[in-house]
Formats: structure tokens, sequence, C-alpha cells
């Protein structure tokens, strides 16, 4: 492998979340007693400390994901399993 992809792919590696962190935020996200969190608010309620970045990198995968909202007012987890309401939300029924 040629030594310049190899330290771009390190460098990639160095700066991603590990899935138990990924896990771990989105645990605290979703046991969260507010509606609203800011990520002040969410790093604080974190067990573990959490780099800035990295945490950020996290919450843009949840984001993609569906997973959460991120509005000017903060974080806000949206993801339902209920398959009822998914099911509702498919075929279109007004609820």
């Amino acid at each position: 492998m040629n030594s310049y992809l190899f330290d771009i792919k390190m460098q990639i590696l160095e700066h991603a979340p590990t899935l138990n962190t990924v896990l771990m935020v989105e645990e605290t996200l979703k046991k969260m007693d507010e509606s609203v969190v800011t990520i002040a608010e969410l790093k604080r309620k974190l067990p573990k400390q959490v780099n800035h970045n990295i945490l950020k990198i996290i919450l843009e995968y949840l984001e993609e994901s569906n997973k959460i909202a991120v509005t000017m007012k903060g974080i806000t987890w949206i993801h339902n399993t209920n398959q009822n309401l998914r099911k509702a939300i498919q075929k279109g029924l007004e609820l």
C-alpha cells in the first residue's frame, strides 16, 4: 500500500468514534428527561467524557439516520420504534 494512502487512512481512523461511544451518546439522548438538550448539557449528562469533534461526528450520524433532530434550540430524540405508528405514517393515515 502506498505510504501516502496509509497516512490518510490512519488520520481518518484517528478521528472516528468507536461503536461504544456512538451507543453511549445514543442511549443518553434516548433516556433524556428533557425534550430538547444543548450540546453542553449533553456533554454533562454523558457517563464518560467525549471529545467535542467526535461528538459532532456522532450527532451528524444520528441526524442523518433520522434518530435526532438538531435545531437552533438544541437536540431532540425523534426515532420511534412503534410499528403501528410506522405503518400509519407509511400509509399516510391521519391520526
